[in-house]
C-alpha cells in the first residue's frame, strides 16, 4: 500500500491521511489507488463506527492531482481513461463505505481534494480553508463520476458557478453553498472534528450504517419499494434498540454493541 496514504486507529475511529505533506497532499494515481482500498478495507471492519479524511500537516487537505505526474500517467485519452478508474473506484469505495465519513480540512481543499470531500458525510473546516476546482485553466473536464457527488450536494447551479468560473473562494462561502457543514477557528478544527467522530461512535453503529444506505437510497429516482420499506423496520429486532430503550429508561448511557 502507498505510504502516502496512512491510516491511525483510535478504539472505533480511524483516521485515513493523505500523506504528502511536501506536496501539500497533491494527488497521484497511486495514491488514488491506495485510498480506494484503504476505505473499501475499513468499510468491511465492522469494530469500526466512524472515518476521519484529513490531509497531512495544516496547510491542505489536497489541491487536487498532481499535475507533475500528467505526462506520463495522464498525458493523453489513452491514459486518462486508466486514470479516471483508478479515481472513479476510489469514488465508488468513498461512496459506498458502511462507516460515517468525515472530512477534516485544513487550508487548500482544491479540484481532487474538493471531490474527495464531497463523498464525505460531513466536512468540518477552518476559517482559512479555501475552495474550488479551476480545472478550466488546465483544459480538463470533470467527469460524471467526479461530478455526481458535487451536483448531489449542492445542486447543478452551483457546480456549474464553480467549473465555469474556476474562482477559489473562502470558508463563509462554502458554508453558503452547502459545501461544507461546519466552520470552525482554525486552531479548532482537529478538536471539532474529534468531536463529531465521538458523538458519532456513541451512537448505535448499525443505525448509522442504516441510515447512511436510506439516504443514498432517496437520491435514487426509482420508487421505494415494499422492501424498502420493510427495512426500516428492521432496527426493532436488534440489540442496540433494546439496549438504546432501556437505558433511555433507567438513565444510563447506553453502550451499543452493534447487533
Amino acid at each position: 500500500m502507498d505510504a502516502s496514504i496512512a491510516v491511525a486507529r483510535e478504539g472505533p475511529i480511524a483516521t485515513v491521511v493523505l500523506n504528502r505533506p511536501a506536496k501539500l497532499n497533491a494527488l497521484t494515481k497511486a495514491m488514488w489507488q491506495s485510498l480506494g482500498e484503504t476505505i473499501t478495507a475499513l468499510s468491511a471492519d465492522d469494530n469500526l463506527r466512524c472515518v476521519i479524511i484529513r490531509g497531512a500537516g495544516e496547510k491542505a487537505f489536497s489541491p487536487g492531482n498532481d499535475i507533475g505526474e500528467f505526462a506520463t500517467t495522464r498525458g493523453n485519452k489513452a491514459q486518462a481513461i486508466e486514470y479516471g478508474k483508478t479515481m472513479h473506484a476510489t469514488a465508488r469505495a468513498l461512496a459506498d463505505c458502511r462507516h460515517p465519513i468525515v472530512a477534516q480540512i485544513h487550508g487548500i481543499c482544491v479540484g481532487g481534494g474538493l471531490e474527495i470531500a464531497a463523498l464525505c458525510d460531513l466536512r468540518i473546516c477552518g476559517k482559512s480553508s479555501r475552495f474550488g476546482a479551476p480545472i478550466k485553466k488546465l483544459g480538463l473536464v470533470m467527469a460524471y463520476p467526479e461530478m455526481a457527488p458535487l451536483v448531489q450536494l449542492v445542486g447543478a447551479a452551483t457546480t456549474l458557478e464553480i467549473l465555469l468560473e474556476g474562482r477559489i473562494f473562502d470558508a463563509r462561502e462554502a458554508l453558503e453553498k452547502r459545501l461544507v457543514t461546519r466552520v470552525v477557528p482554525d486552531e479548532d478544527i482537529d478538536k471539532e472534528t474529534r468531536a463529531t467522530a465521538q458523538r458519532i461512535v456513541e451512537g448505535a453503529p448499525l443505525v448509522a450504517r442504516w441510515h447512511k444506505k436510506f439516504v443514498r437510497r432517496l437520491a435514487d429516482p426509482r420508487p421505494l419499494t415494499d422492501a424498502d420499506h420493510n427495512e426500516c423496520f428492521d432496527c426493532f429486532d436488534t440489540e442496540d434498540f433494546r439496549i438504546g430503550y432501556e437505558a433511555f429508561l433507567a438513565k444510563r448511557k447506553p453502550k451499543f454493541v452493534g447487533r
